[in-house]
């Protein structure tokens, strides 16, 4: 076969297309954009971020305030404390919303195509942060209006809400985990309710954990990372009174105690939760 007739037949062949898979960054991109298009179509997905929180600080700081001694004004001590549990509770975004995809298929669709799988959960986990970031707006609105307020300057205010969205990055991997481990939202709802909501009040969150007795559970809600986390926001946004001191260590230097039980939870977690997700994909 001559050289010309060999160079007729590839001409005549058909071009192979090679797709090149995207980024990792642009997967992740993907993923948010397409959660975050969930809460624009069906708003109401927005009732937990928006009246909860709202019902929270009313209830709270006009029905309950007279009768808790926060030793400061309590609208102002109360705020970061509602906030932090409702970033706790931005993991039952990211449980719910990965198991219906779960049952729903979606996650089987992802599979076929040139995607990472980490990239799946890295997007659910920030759009989830977008989501309980709205509600953290809300809140501070309402404080605003019930006279909460920042008295140490704009860059300690920016360095409390940083640490808020460090700490509500590590609580996403408790909701991928119990996501990838519980078949129905149901089953997600009833064992992440029974789970977090005592956490968070079992906490320097509404009462001060100084006053709580028996002394066992006093050394809990000291030593719980919420209450690092409140500590740390209302020092740095000058909402706080004096420690006793007895307290645990933790409360003492709440800011550094925040981001290493933040590190650690996201360290401990994160490995487990896409194992668990990896695992359930390949059933």
């Amino acid at each position: 076969m001559s050289d010309t007739t060999v160079r007729e037949e590839v001409a005549t062949q058909p071009a192979r297309l090679t797709i090149e898979p995207p980024g990792m960054w642009k997967q992740v991109r993907t993923h948010v954009w397409r959660n975050v298009k969930h809460i624009r179509r069906m708003p109401e997905m927005l009732a937990d971020v928006t009246f909860q929180p709202i019902m929270f600080v009313v209830l709270f700081a006009y029905v309950f305030g007279g009768s808790i001694n926060a030793g400061v004004n309590y609208r102002e001590w109360l705020l970061p404390g509602i906030m932090a549990q409702t970033m706790a509770f931005s993991c039952f975004i990211v449980a719910i919303g990965l198991t219906n995809d779960l049952n729903k298929g979606i996650i089987d669709r992802f599979r076929s195509l040139p995607i990472s799988r980490a990239s799946v959960l890295v997007g659910r986990s920030i759009s989830s942060l977008i989501h309980s970031s709205i509600g953290t707006v809300v809140m501070a609105v309402t404080g605003l209006l019930i006279g909460w307020r920042i008295h140490t300057g704009f860059a300690k205010g920016l360095l409390g809400f940083a640490l808020l969205l460090l700490f509500g990055f590590a609580m996403m991997w408790i909701g991928i985990l119990a996501g990838s481990r519980l078949k129905t939202a149901e089953a997600v709802q009833g064992v992440m309710f029974t789970a977090i909501f005592p956490l968070t009040f079992l906490a320097d969150t509404f009462a001060p954990a100084a006053n709580m007795n028996p002394a066992w559970l006093r050394t809990i809600a000291e030593w719980n990372p919420i209450s690092s986390l409140v500590r740390a926001m209302r020092e740095l946004w000058g909402n706080t009174v004096p420690l006793p001191p007895d307290s645990a260590l933790p409360l003492h230097h709440p800011v550094l105690a925040t981001v290493l039980w933040s590190v650690l939870l996201t360290a401990v977690l994160a490995p487990l939760s896409i194992r668990a997700f990896n695992h359930r994909t390949s059933e």
